[in-house]
């Protein structure tokens, strides 16, 4: 499991254990802020650096450690 603060994901970069359309690095590029300031953050956009294709995904996603792993490996 990935520990992660949400306030520091904008920037940060991430690499999928199991690529498809070889997409393997991705990179936050968007931190969705809540409509209400006190909700806590829940959704980020995050870009394929090969493809610039992005996807919205919820930020928890990215501490599972059988998907996701933190910087480029």
């Amino acid at each position: 499991m990935n520990k992660i603060n949400p306030k520091k994901l904008f920037n940060s970069k991430w690499t999928a254990v199991t690529p498809t359309n070889k997409e393997k690095h991705f990179m936050v590029v968007k931190v969705i802020q809540p409509e209400d300031p006190q909700d806590p953050i829940k959704q980020v956009v995050i870009e394929a650096v090969m493809t610039k294709r992005q996807k919205t995904i919820h930020w928890r996603d990215l501490t599972n450690g059988l998907e996701w792993q933190q910087g480029w490996v």
